[in-house]
């Protein structure tokens, strides 16, 4: 076996934005370091290097692959383990090979959801791929979504080359948990990789749990980036959070819509208003976790005729910007959340918010329909 370089070689990290040196390894960042020093709250970071739709990328030879790599997971005091890690998965041109429970490294302990981090220092852990067909194949190996993942070494039993240029669209995407999607069953089964898979384009996901806020950073960062296709779903962590009133949020669409345009003027744009969630549906945040472990909002309905935000509200308004803007904007589109998880199926919100596995998998079905399909605006 030899060891692959990392970085500076015929390895590429597709899906990531930047890469952090640590004492391990590498570590994927899926938002540019220039943003760091913006960032509001410590869960921004956290969440970035969460490396949803991350990807090793490069051909090889050999019969053997194996990653070495360092996670770093969380745990309750009162949980008796870590949380899960996730999966990594292995695609040889194009289909999927193998995958591989992600092993436990470090473990950030805590007595309860938001408090203080320590940190359990753990070590890296070898993840293994034998039996690879034989000759040259392009390979992918896919990171879990939902667990930071420092990459410490890339071995082969072969020859290792650059990837294959790719030829397909770009399509960025901008959402919240809801588009990381931790509770799928594999980094391949969130929706926006189902729905890139079947679209035939390449995904790059900048969605980020529990922050998609509108922040000029991202609004810059998809400005700067090369797209084919952009997509921002908007509005769940808003109503959640109560980041906003009626009176800003519109106007902070805006102009989150008018940095892009500024380096994407005619780019295919895609805004998505929220998926169904009972709890918000008519009644404003903040939100806790009620006693079934389901989420519940604790805003006051009434609110809502001075300027409070429900999801109703925010599809009518995101409804409403759409409409107006397409008068000098004709590549700007929009699409109903509900459209990809209903009302009628909140049965598969696994905590009244976040969908089930196969739920994930049924909305990238359905965008896919949708977005890439004759006469969808990603056609």
């Amino acid at each position: 076996m030899r060891t692959v370089p990392l970085t500076g070689g015929p390895v590429e990290l597709r899906g990531a934005l930047d890469i952090e040196i640590t004492s391990a390894g590498v570590m994927p960042r899926r938002l540019p370091a220039w943003t760091m020093e913006q960032y509001q709250d410590a869960s921004v970071y956290g969440v970035t290097v969460m490396p949803s739709g991350v990807r090793l990328v490069f051909r090889t030879d050999a019969r053997e692959l194996e990653f070495e790599v360092l996670t770093s997971t969380g745990q309750l005091d009162s949980d008796p383990r870590p949380r899960p890690t996730g999966i990594m998965e292995l695609l040889v041109n194009g289909a999927l090979a193998g995958r591989r429970q992600a092993p436990v490294g470090n473990v950030l302990r805590m007595a309860g959801r938001g408090d203080v981090q320590r940190v359990i220092p753990g070590e890296p852990g070898i993840v293994r791929f034998v039996g690879l067909p034989a000759g040259m194949k392009q390979i992918e190996l896919w990171l879990p979504q939902q667990t930071p993942t420092e990459l410490v070494a890339l071995r082969a039993d072969g020859d290792v080359l650059p990837p294959l240029p790719d030829s397909r669209r770009r399509w960025v995407h901008h959402g919240s948990s809801i588009s990381q999607c931790t509770e799928a069953d594999g980094p391949t089964g969130t929706w926006p990789v189902v729905a890139a898979a079947l679209g035939g384009v390449e995904v790059v996901n900048l969605s980020q749990a529990g922050n998609a806020l509108l922040d000029p950073y991202v609004a810059r960062t998809i400005r700067d980036l090369p797209a084919d296709l952009i997509s921002l779903k908007v509005g769940i962590n808003i109503v959640a959070l109560t980041a906003f009133r009626l009176r800003t949020f519109g106007p902070a669409v805006h102009g989150f819509l008018d940095t892009i345009r500024d380096g994407h003027p005619d780019t295919p744009l895609l805004l998505l208003s929220p998926v169904s969630c009972p709890a918000l549906e008519e009644t404003p945040g903040p939100t806790t976790m009620g006693p079934h472990g389901k989420i519940a909002a604790v805003g006051d309905p009434a609110d809502v005729a001075t300027g409070a935000l429900s999801l109703t509200v925010v599809r009518a308004e995101l409804e409403r910007i759409v409409t107006i803007r397409q008068k000098r904007d004709p590549h700007l589109h929009y699409l109903d959340g509900r459209d990809l998880l209903g009302l009628d199926e909140v049965d598969d919100l696994t905590d009244g918010l976040h969908p089930s596995a196969a739920a994930y998998r049924r909305m990238g079905r359905r965008f896919a329909t949708h977005a890439f399909t004759e006469g969808g605006p990603f056609r």
